[in-house]
């Protein structure tokens, strides 16, 4: 998969996507990370990316002639055209399905904004699909495109380790994780639950999805059909 990020803080990448399952994923070439600093498409001295809003109003609006020539110009280095998904506090709220989905494409261009938002017409002619890690707003989509990126990455094919790993997470099949237990068995009087320690592999499975039932009725009943005791 190859992921290209258009921002104005490009360096706000560097750390974050550089350790763990991310970093094996690169290495490996299993995912191809390109950040592009929207501000090399500016045509004056001053780099100027931004304007007042026509109508009035409070902040500064990222211009739609800047953001749709950067896009072109970053189509330009691949054959995949890509999915453009701008990060945006009004977009649909991004789930492990959403994740999914996007995990089956070939190129995703993320496309983050600042100040006040970008020009709509950018939105109506050149996204695919706006998309919101929550109802909060945050000073720009650098964070959310991070988020993104880590949650689709796990699925791609090999990025685990185990191709069975994503399967037995929270929100795999609706409901929340299991919980889990390791070593010492007993610390301080706490105890592992027996079940775990019984190496009855059927007995295991069932009370892990008593558990899991049990916890999302407790912490996300939303996540649960209306009637669902199953």
């Amino acid at each position: 998969m190859r992921v290209d990020v258009l921002t104005l803080f490009p360096d706000a990448f560097v750390g974050p996507l550089d350790v763990s399952i991310i970093k094996r994923a690169r290495a490996d070439g299993l995912l191809e990370l390109a950040i592009h600093d929207i501000r090399e498409q500016a045509t004056d001295r001053h780099r100027t990316v931004d304007d007042y809003p026509f109508g009035g109003g409070q902040g500064m609006v990222l211009r739609v002639d800047i953001l749709d020539t950067a896009l072109q110009h970053v189509r330009g280095l691949a054959g995949e055209p890509g999915l453009v998904v701008y990060l945006s506090p009004q977009g649909e709220r991004l789930t492990d399905a959403i994740v999914r989905e996007l995990a089956q494409e070939e190129r995703l261009i993320l496309v983050c904004g600042r100040y006040e938002g970008v020009d709509e017409r950018f939105v109506e002619h050149c996204v695919d699909r706006e998309i919101s890690i929550g109802d909060y707003v945050l000073t720009g989509g650098e964070l959310p495109a991070m988020v993104l990126i880590d949650a689709v990455t796990r699925h791609v094919p090999g990025a685990l380790g185990d191709a069975a790993s994503p399967e037995e997470e929270s929100f795999a099949d609706g409901l929340l994780e299991h919980p889990q237990y390791t070593r010492p068995a007993e610390y301080r009087g706490w105890a592992v639950p027996e079940t775990l320690l019984s190496g009855h592999h059927a007995k295991i499975e069932q009370w892990k999805r008593e558990q899991r039932l049990a916890r999302t009725r407790e912490r996300r009943p939303d996540l649960l059909p209306g009637d669902d005791n199953s």
